[in-house]
């Protein structure tokens, strides 16, 4: 699949995504325990699929502590913080934290690997996150320093840090030639049973809930939202890198909006439009920025 299709593909899906957790909260199953059960899923289905293809399972005790960082920090913690964060904050909020991990995976890249910093994927993420903010303008509006909506904040904030950390940690699996599939298996496994760890500790009940709902939405999240769109974001990383790859956090916004447009009668103002071109014109700036590379190569 090609680069743009790729890229397209992951955020359409993702972009659902921010949809269908609504349906996962405010049940009787902890947000805690529903991510447990997502990557517990998305884990054996990959692992599955990669012992069919043939595709190498084992690797060394050093590859799997590798895969155990990115699980902990791509499939873990940062998870729980997005699903806690909605439940204190309006979506838009968490969705626009969430658009700095561009910010956070360029200074990331420039840290752990002494990547240079490309002016124009630091415009284009400058004129992402804008169109950001600009998009849930009304919902921003509404915002208060109440002890509950700072908490909300910091968790937004932390899972941001902590996806980015993530990236990091699958740019370094990536350089050791793991292939994605095993990968992202791996990975979501341990990343399973770490949250798995935590919520037995916490004292979580390990529920589920048979709900048409909460099934149809857990099934989307799983195979859709993890199995396909991490594989397929995990490949742009390792395509493009972080710095682009990204500014797909950037992009998810606008086209949850056209959904929610579509699902909840969403009505637009002139900020949402403003901010819409702004994201659009980042994601043509990345976008060239990309095609330009791969022509370089």
């Amino acid at each position: 699949m090609s680069t743009l299709n790729l890229y397209v593909i992951t955020t359409l899906i993702w972009s659902a995504t921010w949809y269908a957790i609504t349906f996962q909260l405010g049940g009787v199953v902890a947000p805690e325990i529903s991510v447990v059960w997502r990557f517990g899923l998305a884990s054996l289905v990959l692992l599955a699929y990669a012992w069919w293809r043939n595709l190498p399972l084992k690797f060394s005790v050093q590859d799997h502590m590798w895969m155990a960082v990115q699980g902990f920090f791509m499939f873990g913690p940062s998870y729980i913080c997005v699903y806690l964060a909605e439940q204190y904050l309006a979506s838009g909020l968490v969705a626009v934290v969430f658009s700095l991990i561009v910010f956070w995976n360029i200074l990331g890249m420039r840290v752990f690997f002494a990547a240079r910093i490309n002016p124009l994927t630091v415009l284009a993420a400058t004129l992402g996150v804008v169109g950001v903010v600009l998009l849930f303008w009304p919902e921003l509006e509404s915002f208060t320093t109440s002890a509950d909506a700072t908490f909300g904040l910091a968790l937004a904030v932390l899972g941001t840090i902590l996806s980015s950390l993530g990236n990091m940690a699958a740019v370094q699996n990536q350089s050791r030639r793991i292939p994605i599939v095993p990968l992202s298996g791996w990975g979501m496994m341990y990343g399973t049973l770490f949250m798995a760890v935590y919520a037995a500790i916490a004292g979580f009940e390990f529920t589920f809930e048979w709900s048409f709902s909460y099934v149809a939405s857990f099934l989307y999240l799983s195979l859709f939202g993890t199995v396909l769109a991490f594989n397929g974001y995990l490949t742009l990383l390792k395509r493009i890198g972080p710095e682009r790859a990204g500014y797909i956090g950037v992009a998810i916004p606008v086209v949850a909006l056209l959904i929610s447009t579509l699902f909840e009668d969403l009505q637009w103002e002139a900020s949402m439009v403003a901010g819409t071109l702004l994201c659009i014109a980042g994601n043509v700036l990345i976008l060239r920025g990309t095609a330009q590379r791969a022509a370089a190569s």
